[in-house]
């Protein structure tokens, strides 16, 4: 029982022993613990205090990114359209050129076909005249072989002109 109810003399020398570890740990330990403690308190703190500033700046950041996504699609939209909107620019400017060219071609070609054509006409024209002249001149020499015959022809030739 005397566990249980300590005597004074117990007491007295346990309440000295706890005054001076309590005058030792105040002297030397409650300040450096109590500085530490509130370094981590204020580390914690600032770690806080930047975690939601980062958070924060984050958040700004996606929205930023999201902003610049949206505007570089626009942007791609815009820029697609555009090149869509030469292309066919220049294949319409092509088709345009071609058919220009294909009419200058046709053109020119019916130009070459007529001067060959005009010009086949009077080769023709000249032969076939050579040969007329060639014939005439072979049915004149063969009809007009005889002197007496010369002579009528050329006064039927009076003739028709003095009647013209």
């Amino acid at each position: 029982m005397e566990l249980l109810t300590p005597s004074f003399g117990l007491i007295f020398w346990t309440l000295l022993a706890f005054v001076i570890v309590l005058f030792i740990l105040g002297k030397f330990a409650w300040k450096p613990i109590l500085n530490s403690l509130n370094q981590r308190e204020k580390t914690i703190a600032d770690s806080l205090e930047t975690a939601q500033r980062v958070k924060a700046e984050m958040a700004q950041l996606k929205s930023e990114n999201e902003e610049l996504m949206v505007k570089a699609r626009e942007e791609r939209g815009v820029m697609l359209k555009e090149a869509r909107e030469t292309k066919d620019k220049i294949i319409s400017e092509a088709k345009e050129q071609a058919k220009v060219e294909a009419n200058k071609i046709i053109v020119e070609a019916q130009q070459q076909i007529n001067a060959q054509k005009m010009a086949a006409i009077t080769d023709v024209k000249n032969q076939v005249g050579k040969l007329v002249v060639e014939v005439t001149e072979k049915v004149l020499r063969k009809q007009l072989a005889s002197t007496e015959a010369q002579e009528a022809h050329i006064q039927d030739l009076v003739k028709e002109v003095n009647l013209s």
